[in-house]
């Protein structure tokens, strides 16, 4: 029997210590459980039945009365948050091993059945939207219908871009024979496929970690078997790239989306000049950054230009013991801690109540994520720990999301997800506590140079990496639109953007032509990637204020992580004094990984 319930019983045992595996039975206790199925059949009932009481009705029961429409809301938020749960429960078996025919399924089932279901409550939204602004302002001075505003305001954007009913059911319930089948055909062929390093078969989350060894001949083989397994899939990865590309044109277009990326920016609450504001800005500072910090590595590993398989090569002298789990724990919340006992407590949570789910295993999603879940039940954390400082790193990083997610829930699950703009805060920022903490304890000189660069090109693949994914992405869908994209033309647009991006400093032949094949978020989430860059310079802008020792800080900094998604960017980040629509923002957030690179190159010339 496949059971969840089990995966919390004990962990993994490794070198690496007792990696936890997550407990899903806040959710559910098992796939086979009967409670599943209940509650998938009373997501249809009720979601039948909520469409027979209140389609073509909402404009009347509007006029009548704010608090009679605040009930209708709440009770459709309440079938959104058990949708949810059976959606977060079916994705998080299906992350487990994702090569697994009973996970396949049972995902594939689910999704299905929600589409189904979901299809009953379409209408909500789109017929809230033809009420009268008047109307539906004068029943929102009501406090019950009031406190659902923000998310009466995020639905009212989305009216220019809403079609007749009929259509946007076509929409919905092709998704899922659409979008959603080429989605897992990725995640399926990315899971299974395996990379041969020195005999030795691995799957893509060891192959990538090998990028990260000490020993260059490692990351060679390395890089090279994934190119060899990347170029074995190409025409697949094409195909779905293609496929994908079309279908979100085929959407844009019905919903009158000028730009290819403005459907993200509107999902994100985001104006379009504020992203384009900084893409500028990164790509006006790839020179100072990327550009001259590779050719310092370069130096430090004693070539002019380092392969493209050594840029994540640690530096000489680096420490590259492995880092305990316990360690990494350890480490991640005493630096929450004296930012703030809270967010320590909350993140500490996560440990005591097996909410992550840290060993990597084959078959299982690679990279690392947190989800939500619902608000009637908590997040849970997803990695693939390999006992680097990179992963310590990811620790904090997923966990900042979990905390902030842990604080936003209490908002209900129309109003708790975040903006992914505004949702990378907490974690960029929990990144950068556990950094500081690290620095502010390292033991030489040498140490903290190491340290700084660490820091630096973890940024630099925050930012400078994520504005060249977008440009990526941009390029790709703009030229989809002229028909479809060969597997060589793919290379190129990649290999553009990388040689713009990261400089003269690193040689990029010899297979890298084929590392576009492997991002998820192309795939999952088209324009996803700027909202780290986004995240990274934000956080750099609010550790400023945070450094000058403002009274009140983590109070103002709760009270952004508690808002969800309730408040736009510029409300909340009007109590620090910082504003993302000033043409300067980005240059101050950029301006502290160019100080950083400024202080490694002071520390050269004093050595």
């Amino acid at each position: 029997m496949v059971s969840n319930a089990s995966s919390a019983e004990g962990g993994a045992a490794t070198d690496l210590g007792n990696l936890p595996r997550w407990d899903l039975t806040a959710l559910y206790p098992s796939m086979e459980d009967e409670s599943v199925q209940k509650d998938l059949a009373r997501c249809q009932a009720e979601s039948e039945a909520f469409e027979a009481a209140y389609k073509g009705k909402l404009a009347e029961i509007t006029k009548r009365s704010g608090a009679e429409l605040a009930a209708v809301v709440k009770e459709y938020e309440a079938l959104e948050d058990l949708m949810g749960r059976i959606a977060s429960f079916a994705g998080l078996c299906y992350t487990e091993n994702t090569t697994d025919p009973k996970r396949q399924k049972f995902y594939g089932d689910v999704q299905e059945k929600l589409t189904a279901a979901s299809v009953h409550l379409l209408f909500f939204g789109l017929e809230l939207n033809r009420i009268d602004d008047a109307v539906l302002d004068a029943a929102a001075q009501d406090h019950t219908l009031s406190y659902y505003k923000p998310w009466l305001d995020d639905i009212r954007k989305e009216r220019p871009h809403q079609l007749d009913d009929k259509i946007e059911q076509l929409f919905h319930e092709k998704h899922v024979s659409g979008a959603a089948a080429w989605n897992r055909l990725f995640d399926e062929t990315i899971s299974s496929s395996r990379y041969e390093v020195d005999g030795q078969e691995l799957s893509i989350e060891p192959t990538l970690n090998l990028l990260q060894d000490a020993d260059p001949e490692k990351r060679k083989a390395a890089a090279q078997a994934l190119s060899k397994t990347f170029a074995k899939n190409l025409s697949t990865f094409t195909l779905i790239t293609n496929t994908l590309a079309k279908d979100k044109e085929t959407y844009d277009r019905w919903h009158k989306f000028e730009d290819v990326a403005d459907s993200r920016h509107l999902a994100n609450r985001v104006e379009r000049d504020v992203v384009d504001a900084l893409v500028k800005a990164v790509r006006e500072a790839y020179p100072r950054l990327s550009h001259r910090y590779y050719a310092m590595k370069a130096k430090w590993l004693g070539v002019d230009k380092m392969n493209f398989w050594d840029r994540n090569a640690p530096l000489p002298k680096a420490d590259n013991r492995l880092i305990t789990w316990d360690e990494a724990q350890h480490t991640v919340l005493t630096a929450y801690s004296k930012f703030s006992p809270e967010l320590s407590a909350i993140a500490k949570q996560f440990f005591d109540n097996n909410w992550i789910d840290a060993p990597s295993v084959p078959g299982k999603a690679p990279g690392a994520f947190a989800h939500p879940t619902v608000p009637s039940a908590h997040p849970y954390v997803l990695l693939n720990y390999q006992g680097k400082v990179r992963d310590v790193m990811t620790l904090a990083h997923e966990l900042g999301h979990g905390v902030h997610q842990v604080l936003a829930g209490p908002n209900g699950a129309l109003m708790a997800p975040t903006p992914l703009t505004l949702a990378e805060t907490a974690s960029v920022f929990g990144e950068m506590l556990t950094f500081r903490d690290l620095l502010d304890g390292a033991e030489s000189a040498e140490k903290k140079r190491i340290m700084i660069a660490s820091k630096v090109e973890d940024m630099i693949n925050t930012v400078v990496r994520q504005i060249a994914f977008y440009s990526f992405e941009r390029k790709v869908h703009e030229e989809r639109r002229q028909g479809e994209l060969t597997s060589e033309r793919l290379g190129e647009i990649w290999m553009e953007v990388q040689v713009e991006s990261l400089g003269p400093a690193i040689d990029l032949e010899g297979g890298y032509e084929h590392y576009w094949t492997y991002i998820p978020h192309f795939i999952h989430s088209p324009f996803y990637v700027y909202a780290y860059a986004f995240g990274d310079c934000l956080v750099n802008s609010l550790y400023a204020v945070y450094e000058e020792a403002e009274e009140g800080f983590q109070e103002k900094y709760f009270n952004l992580l508690k808002a969800g998604g309730t408040k736009h960017h510029s409300e909340l980040l009007a109590p620090f004094g910082l504003d993302a629509t000033d043409p300067t923002f980005w240059q101050k957030g950029l301006s502290v990984i160019e100080r950083l690179i400024d202080e490694l190159e002071e520390m050269d010339q004093a050595s």
